[in-house]
């Protein structure tokens, strides 16, 4: 789960890691106001959940209010990479002497918290890893000792040479370790973190990302979740018990396991299509299941065919055929499906299924991924 940068910046503040003075604005006017109670240089920035704001325009250093307001005009109502820009923050502005990197991350590779820290700050670190990995330090900390303040302490040695700065930068990252567990985080970063000309050392941006298969531990998260339309689709399909990611495909995929549902999907990809989503009804034997599956794939108007891949174990295949005839008689389908059903109850679901004309059998996942294909390049 993403939150934006300033409801990051007020969890960095509630551990106390120093942020700028900031007002959350959904108006021209109310950026007016901000910069009244600042009356400073400041900063708009932008409110969307991605990355390259300032490369889109949405980041603004302004020296004056009527700067700060014609800024506003130009970026609220933005659009960046498909998402409008609804709010905006106002920073104060900080005069700059150096910017780092400092970004923590769950790695799968050591099990446990990667810390990574360069000295190319304000830059997006994926470049950097691609251009010069060579500049970016990057240590695991223990999960069982977590990071300690030595630790921290040496690794801004490697970096700065005043002492004063070493002990800020070091309480800060230290800091960011404790709110990353606490919080259970999938990742905490700082770009940049700043010195300015009176050697304070400031995190100027934050981005926070929370653990998704955490989140039923936090229900205050709630109130800061700002999903997208198709996040939407994503949390209301897990309420129900599906696991399912729109893709930008045109091909539907119903399938039961996730192993399935990725195979199915390269299956599909191998024989030229592209799948339109994942989607996983698990290993329940639920018709409605089944129907909520077919609400997603018929209401995703991308869709021109639906490939159904059932492997009967848990899931028993005439189940999964009652749940289709159930959605058949609920809702118009005026695209092509092709089923295939292998294992439990196969012969039971495939006799329940032999009267509806529509369906377009296969008895392999290949052959399957063909007649999908070729039933989808038909449809308008």
């Amino acid at each position: 789960m993403k939150i934006h940068e300033y409801q990051a910046k007020e969890i960095f503040a509630a551990y106390q890691i120093p942020v700028q003075e900031q007002v959350v604005c959904t108006t021209v006017e109310q950026v007016g106001k901000a910069y009244d109670s600042m009356n400073h240089p400041v900063v708009v920035k932008a409110q969307v959940l991605v990355g390259g704001r300032g490369k889109a325009g949405g980041i603004k250093y302004c020296t004056s209010k009527e700067k700060a307001v014609d800024a506003a005009k130009n970026i609220l109502g933005m659009d960046i990479k498909g998402l409008t820009v609804e709010t905006v923050l106002v920073c104060k502005a900080v005069d700059i002497a150096n910017e780092y990197y400092v970004g923590l991350i769950n790695d799968r590779n050591t099990k446990s918290v990667l810390l990574m820290v360069s000295a190319e700050g304000g830059v997006e670190i994926e470049e950097v890893a691609k251009t010069h990995p060579e500049k970016i330090l990057k240590i695991a900390i223990d999960p069982l000792v977590g990071l300690q303040p030595h630790q921290a302490r040496n690794v801004f040695f490697k970096f700065m040479k005043d002492g004063n700065q070493v002990r800020q930068a070091a309480d800060i990252l230290v800091k960011l370790y404790k709110l990353y567990v606490e919080k259970d985080c999938s990742l905490a970063e700082i770009n940049p973190l700043v010195i300015d000309n009176q050697n304070n050392v400031i995190a100027l941006d934050a981005k926070v990302n929370f653990d998704d298969n955490a989140l039923f531990r936090h229900p205050e998260y709630d109130a800061m979740a700002d999903y997208t339309e198709d996040e939407k689709l994503e949390v209301d399909a897990k309420e129900k018990g599906l696991s399912y990611i729109k893709l930008d495909g045109n091909i539907g995929c119903m399938v039961n396991g996730a192993g399935l549902a990725m195979a199915t999907m390269d299956m599909i990809k191998l024989y030229g299509g592209e799948p339109a989503n994942f989607l996983d009804i698990g290993g329940s034997s639920n018709p409605k299941k089944v129907v909520h599956a077919m609400e997603y794939l018929v209401n995703d108007k991308k869709v021109k065919a639906v490939l159904i891949n059932i492997f009967g174990g848990i899931t028993r295949c005439d189940d999964v055929a009652r749940g289709l005839l159930e959605a058949f008689s609920q809702m118009k389908v005026t695209i092509p499906i092709v089923i295939r059903l292998s294992g439990t109850n196969a012969e039971q679901g495939r006799g329940l299924l032999a009267n509806n004309k529509e369906l377009i059998t296969a008895d392999s996942m290949g052959e399957a991924a063909r007649k999908v294909i070729e039933a989808a390049k038909k449809v308008k």
